[in-house]
Formats: C-alpha cells, structure tokens, sequence
C-alpha cells in the first residue's frame, strides 16, 4: 500500500446499475474518497444459483474503481448468504434458545457451526480469492461483517454437541467441571457432560455456565473467520481483516491473532466523541499493521428511521480526523450513497440515493484534502505509549454474568473514570495477553480476572524492572470461569502488593472519602476494599465512615518499581497525582492530544466537545494545516485540529 491516509465509504456496487458506477466515481473524488469496501452482502448476485457464479459485475467495478486511483476492500459475504442456501439448507441457520430455527428476514443468520454453511463459505471465499486476490487495485481484504456471537449464540443440536466436545477438552471430567464451577451448590453437579444444558438469556443461570457458553462461541467465530483467512492468503498478499466493534466481548487478541489489519466499526453520537478514543487507543496495539476504522457514521445512523444522533458543524470533521490522529491508516464511512430501499433506509450517507451530497460531505473532502497535505507527516511518525490500561475480553464475560455490582458498566467505567482523566497523553489500552515491554505505567481496575495469560509472573518482573502497577479496585478476585477463590480474596495480589484486604464493600456507594497523607481530600466511590499494611505503605485512608482510619490507597516497593493498591474509584485530579506523569502539554480538557514520534515528530490537538480550547506548548512548532509557526499558549477552535511539527 502507498504511504497515504485512506478515507472512504462502503459501496454496494449491486444496488445500482452498472451505468452508475461512473458517476460515482466522479462523486468520490469530489468527496475525497480514495478507497471502498464492496461485496459484503452480494451472494447472492454472485452465486445467483447453487453453483452459478457471476462476478462479471464486480470485476468490472473493481476495474472501473482502480483505473480512477480509488482502492478497492473486497468482502467476503458470508455474513448474508442468499436465501435459496438457507432454505434448501435449513441447517445452516442458527436456532434461538427456544429451539426454534430462524426464519431468512435481514442478515447474520448462519450457524457457525454448520459444516455446510462452512463448506459454502469456503467455495465463495475461493472464487473471490482466484478472481480478485492479484488485482493491483484490491488493497485489503475483509471477511464477513461485524463478526459476533449474536442472540447469545446458536442452540442448534451441532452447536450443543460441539459445547460439551470442548467442555471435555476443557475439563477433562464432569467431576472436575463441578469442582471448578462449584456445582454442588444447589445439588447442580452434572454426572455427565451430556448432562450440560447451555443456558437461557432471561433465566437465573449459572455464571461459570454463561461464561463458557460464550466463550465456546467465541472460538468458533474465530474458527470460522481463521477458515476464510487461510485461503485469502494463499492469493493475496494484501492485508487480511474482519471489522467489529471494540465490545471485546469478542476478544481482539484472539480474532485477529490470525490476520493482518484491526478493523474498527463505530457509531458514537456527537455528544460522546471524547468517548470514541477509547476504541482508538484499544486497537491500536493489537497489530504492528496500523488499524482502518471500516466503518462509522456520515451525519446520523438508522434502519428505517434516522437515529444516533445528527452531527453538529464541524464533528464530522473531527470524527474524521481523531482516529488518524490516534493512528489509525484509514477511515471508512457507512455509507458512500444511501441505500433506495430495505432495512437501514434511512441511515445517513455520505451520497443520498439521487446522489446529491449531504452538508457534512464537505467535512470529509475537507479531512481528506488535510490528510494528503500532511501525509509525510502522519505515515513516518507514530504513537508511543507508556502508558497502559487494561480491558479483558475474561472480564468483559464475566461483568455480563455476574457483575458483582448492581449496575455495573465495566467498558463505562474504564472509558469514563480510568481513560478520560488521561485524555491528554498517549495511553495503550490493552487485553492482558499484551507485552507489557515499554510501559512506565500500567493501570489494571476491575480486572476481576488477573490470573491468566501467565500475567502475575508476567507483571511482577515487569514492576520488579521499574514499572508502577496501578491496580484495582476489584481486581483479581475470580478465575477465569467466574468462580471466586476460596482460601483468599485474590489469587496472588496480596502477596505482591504488601497488603492484606481487612474488609470490603462491593456495593455503589459514593459518599466515601479518602485523606492523602499530605492532608488533602478526595471523594472514592462505586465500592470499597480496607486494608491492613503488610510492608506497604498508606497514601491515603479514608476520612469517614466505618473504615475510618484504614487505609483505602497503599503502595509497595517491588524491586525497582512498585505496586500502588486502589480501595474504590479515585477523582480524576488523585488518579493523575498516582499516575505522576505530565501530560504531552497543559491544555484545556476538551481537547485530546497525541504524541507523534519516529523520522518525523509532533502533536496532534483534536477538540472534540465544540467549544473553544487551548494548548500550551514547549517551544516552537509549525502548524502544518495553515503553515504558522505557533509556541506559547495557542487557541483552539470549537472541532478544529492542529497539526503541529516540532521546528
């Protein structure tokens, strides 16, 4: 691929004539789109019969596309096949819990444990491969769309064979199983894995259950979509992906361990742009590869009524720019021209269907023009972190079964109460497979389960070399099956941390509070853990309430590094202090701020809440979108972006 930032939009070449195809290039380049994703929901005019293929009309879209110099992501759509597959082949389609099979109404109805489904997935994978694989102009790939373990997976009688198969793998014996998932509780214990029954969304089910139940699914999808990939790459050697959101429920490590590019779908409203870092940060240490946003919304989002959220003058813009900002080497828009007919109506576009361009169509033009005046900037730097913060598929699962907590948002509360406070420095966000190689700082709250991916050995010669451990509150409290340790509160986290865990109050109050030793105050809230020193050291013990007097922060001196406990939820302003970095410069909270380095160096200030803002910076840098030099405290406009190139 040519060093440049690709900005784009999902095309659906099949809607249209094949006349129409000519005057939506035109519209691309007035657009600035430079690449497009189609075939994602074409099976069925590529296999109009079982057997009968016809790729005529796309090839020559493709072909169309590439002698205009716009790059082409092929898909592979497996995610719709055509209804006479699923009718002539009903075991390919998934069965809800109530053991009725779906009927063929809008899309993701295939069971991804189908061997028919999996051998027509293959064939059609193979002969866009054979077709499209050495085509100059295809530049990536993508396999399936938004890949996920949809209505709480598929009851079928494959599935649930398949379920037990990998529980007997898993476990070895039923016996072992109870132990594990403390089944004599109730009189529970299965005396046969032919016994386990997966369990119902709506019913008080078994955690550990749950967990599995979804964890099963989630190796199947990642078998399913490794299948595809295997035979992409033996014909192509452009970069590999499948797009999905950064729910993580779906772990990323795992999906893409295979493939070659992170593909991101968002759809945050305006109002929640700050929040759209967070996904940015999240798959941006997943692959060396920089990661593509595959998919987000123009001006609003919908089906067959306008929904989401209208973008305000200028978030348009901002939502084009932050993610390249924050790494990312393409932004894709759903969708290029608004469909004329079916499910999603009336989401917003960047085309509508008579091919008229939105308001908001020129914020994209205008990104695109601003990428290609500053790409030998953004394609020879890159962002460096040292700091990390954790989010874990393990606890994604769990915090779905058994939160623990009434309430309880644990991607909310990393985004909101870890992520934001930090909104002015570069930060990694990163599952607990990740290397820790790098990082200064590491920030672990709510990581229910740390002992896996072997991280306690892993983080303690990581804190031993120097690092600084920021971690809990509720951290390390339950196995990877959601079962709590018996002789302990926490697996290991005691021991490394020098204190031991008097009481704890999982419940969300928030009239605690907390003294520094310095005397300062500061609010904790949503639970509570007091502790009692055992080699470590108070920062903080709470003002009020039953834990009067014990401490609610410690910190321990591990080698070189140290380990710094959480009792409950700090403020923003005592996260930063425990943090004790600076941030890339002192700027207005309103504005996210990223630090490039490599052959080229400098700052990105995105503002992203519409209102004025300003940076102060350590020396003279020239801002490459107007060519000013600027140092000093400097201005920054409501949904404006500054490059700046250190002089």
């Amino acid at each position: 691929m040519e060093q440049k930032i690709y900005v784009g939009a999902a095309y659906y070449p099949e809607m249209w004539e094949e006349s129409e195809v000519e005057k939506d290039i035109v519209r691309m380049k007035e657009a600035g789109v430079n690449c497009v994703r189609v075939g994602e929901f074409a099976w069925g005019k590529m296999e109009p019969e079982e057997g009968v293929f016809d790729l005529g009309w796309l090839e020559r879209a493709v072909e169309k596309l590439t002698a205009a110099g716009i790059g082409v992501i092929m898909c592979t759509p497996t995610c719709t096949p055509p209804r006479w597959l699923l009718d002539k082949y009903p075991e390919t389609r998934i069965v809800y819990a109530d053991r009725t099979r779906t009927e063929v109404f809008s899309r993701c109805h295939p069971c991804k444990s189908s061997p028919i489904m999996r051998e027509k997935n293959r064939i059609i994978t193979q002969k866009l491969a054979e077709t499209f694989g050495k085509k100059e102009g295809v530049i990536g790939w993508q396999i399936d769309n938004e890949i996920f373990p949809y209505n709480e997976g598929c009851y079928c009688e494959n599935c649930q064979r398949k379920f037990r198969s990998y529980l007997k793998e898993k476990y070895g014996t039923p016996e072992k199983l109870n132990e594990a998932w403390g089944m004599q509780r109730w009189s529970l214990e299965y005396k046969s894995f032919d016994d386990v029954v997966p369990p119902v969304k709506g019913r008080w089910e078994h955690p550990s259950l749950q967990t599995e139940w979804t964890r099963f699914h989630c190796e199947n999808i990642v078998s399913y979509v490794n299948e595809q990939a295997d035979i992409l790459h033996r014909y192509t050697s452009a970069p590999v992906g499948t797009d999905m959101m950064t729910t993580n429920l779906l772990g990323y490590y795992q999906l893409n361990e295979k493939l070659d590019v992170v593909q991101l779908n968002h759809y945050e409203p305006c109002r929640d742009m700050p929040k759209t870092a967070f996904p940015y940060d999240f798959v941006r240490p997943v692959l060396k590869h920089p990661f593509w946003v595959t998919e987000t919304q123009v001006g609003w989002n919908g089906s067959t009524f306008a929904n989401c959220g209208y973008r305000p003058e200028g978030c348009c813009y901002i939502n084009t720019w932050l993610p390249v900002a924050k790494g990312a080497e393409m932004v894709e828009y759903w969708l290029f021209r608004a469909h004329p007919n079916g499910h999603e109506l009336a989401h917003g576009a960047l085309y509508n269907t008579a091919g008229r361009a939105y308001r908001v169509t020129e914020e994209v033009a205008r990104a695109a023009r601003e990428f290609a005046r500053c790409a030998p900037f953004l394609c020879n730097s890159r962002v460096e972190a040292k700091i990390a913060l954790h989010y874990s598929s393990t606890v994604v699962k769990e915090a779905e079964y058994a939160p623990m907590l009434q309430n309880f948002d644990y991607r909310a509360m990393l985004v909101d109460r870890f992520h934001k406070p930090l909104r002015r420095h570069n930060v990694d966000v990163i599952d607990t497979a990740h290397p820790l190689d790098g990082y200064e700082v590491l920030i672990s709250p709510f990581l229910f389960t740390a002992d896996e991916n072997d991280l306690p050995a892993r983080v303690t010669q990581w804190v031993k070399e120097g690092g600084t451990w920021i971690v809990g509150p509720m951290t390390d409290i339950m196995t990877e099956y959601a079962s709590k340790y018996r002789d302990k509160p926490h697996s290991f986290l005691e021991e490394l941390a020098g204190v031991y865990e008097r009481y704890d109050l999982p419940v969300g109050n928030d009239v605690y509070r907390a003294k520094w030793e310095d005397g300062g105050e500061f609010a904790l809230d949503t639970c509570f853990a007091a502790y009692e020193l055992k080699g470590a050291k108070a920062l903080a013990v709470y003002a009020n309430g039953e834990f009067k007097g014990m401490p609610a922060v410690t910190e321990f001196a591990v080698g070189k590094g140290k380990v710094i406990v959480l009792g409950g939820v700090p403020t923003e302003e005592a996260l930063l202090r425990l943090v004790g970095r600076a941030p890339v410069f002192p700027a207005s909270e309103n504005l996210a701020l990223v630090e490039r380095s490599g052959a080229r160096n400098g700052v990105i200030a995105v503002e992203t809440e519409g209102r004025e803002g300003t940076v102060t910076l350590d020396g003279a840098y020239r801002d490459l979108l107007t060519g000013r030099t600027l140092s000093g405290c400097v201005g920054v406009a409501p949904y404006s972006v500054l490059v700046l190139e250190r002089s």
